[in-house]
């Protein structure tokens, strides 16, 4: 709790390039949360490295997500916009929270079972831990609240019991989290495979929108996407492909199921592919010019990052000073 406001956590890696999926799932909702939360929105590049990186492309996606999220509408004097590399006590909470985990815990998460298949030539000791690091990141602030994906649910799960378990040895120091539930966002789908998630690692370029596509790419990739043998625009679990259309034209415009179905009546797919197309265009825009002058502007984005890291490491400062006291760690002589 922080000036009676409840505390919240979140973040994105940086790596790929943010899709539409990430906009309109995450992102675009994250922007209200201010008024009723103490929102610390984090660029994870900490956990971007359990797969090697080129270390100039790491730090331009860094970069250059922070800036997204201030261009989305994210304020950087109302929620704190930080580098999780920039605040140590994520990696100093997460040794000690390291020695709180036991490795069975760590065998059933199954996120780590998917990307060690992906990555068999790089299977580290980083991305066995990775939940370890991802607790660390939450408690540090005494988050209360946490908005997770199903993909992410498991490793709250973890957070919890990590934090409960520290709770029933040392008292009452960490928070627990729970996760957020609110306005749902959209659930965007591949625009290829529909009923698997739009993903910013997919390797059919066709597959995805992101952010910064330009009309034209994104106006050709969504007279690409597959659609369904019906031949009508109608929001149906046999209709994958449609459904997750109407779902993306439903975020873009604000229009229900029923509204669109209406309006579209009798028309053919092209006429309703190219009606999405022009609403993500739409939405894009402003967001894509916003982030083009603030590029530009390196002082304000420079002032930003400095700020908002001693933000940060303030409040983080606060939570590893207990716990380190907690566990036994010898005081520090100021």
């Amino acid at each position: 709790m922080i000036d009676n406001k409840k505390v919240l956590f979140s973040g994105m890696q940086a790596t790929g390039n943010l899709t539409l999926g990430n906009y309109l799932g995450a992102l675009k909702n994250w922007v209200t949360l201010c008024d009723e939360y103490e929102c610390f929105y984090s660029v994870v590049d900490l956990h971007s490295i359990t797969v090697r990186q080129d270390p100039a492309e790491l730090r331009k996606r860094a970069r250059n997500l922070l800036t997204l999220y201030i261009a989305a509408g994210l304020d950087p004097e109302k929620n704190c916009l930080y580098y999780q590399s920039h605040v140590s006590g994520h990696c100093e909470l997460s040794w000690i929270l390291n020695c709180f985990t036991y490795m069975g815990e760590l065998n059933r998460m199954t996120q780590f079972k998917d990307k060690a298949a992906k990555h068999a030539d790089n299977i580290n000791a980083g991305l066995f831990t990775y939940p370890v690091l991802m607790a660390a990141d939450i408690l540090l602030y005494q988050a209360d609240v946490v908005p997770v994906g199903k993909d992410q649910l498991q490793h709250l799960e973890i957070t919890r019991d990590i934090a409960q378990r520290f709770n029933a040895i040392y008292g009452d120091v960490f928070t627990i989290p729970e996760p957020y539930i609110g306005k749902s966002g959209a659930k965007i789908m591949s625009l290829q495979e529909p009923t698997k998630k739009m993903s910013k690692s997919d390797e059919n370029p066709n597959a995805s929108i992101y952010l910064m596509d330009d009309p034209d790419t994104i106006m050709r990739k969504f007279k690409r996407a597959v659609t369904d043998s019906e031949g009508c625009v109608r929001y149906h679990e046999s209709q994958p492909g449609i459904s997750n259309l109407m779902d993306i034209y439903g975020a873009c415009t604000g229009k229900t199921y029923a509204e669109i179905e209406k309006e579209f009546e009798g028309k053919g797919y092209g006429d309703f592919k190219a009606a999405v197309g022009e609403s993500v265009v739409d939405v894009l825009k402003p967001l894509q010019d916003r982030f083009a002058d603030l590029s530009k502007n390196k002082d304000y984005i420079d002032s930003v990052i400095k700020n908002n890291a001693e933000k940060a490491n303030y409040f983080a400062t606060k939570t590893l000073r207990k716990v380190q006291k907690k566990v036994g760690f010898p005081e520090r002589i100021r």
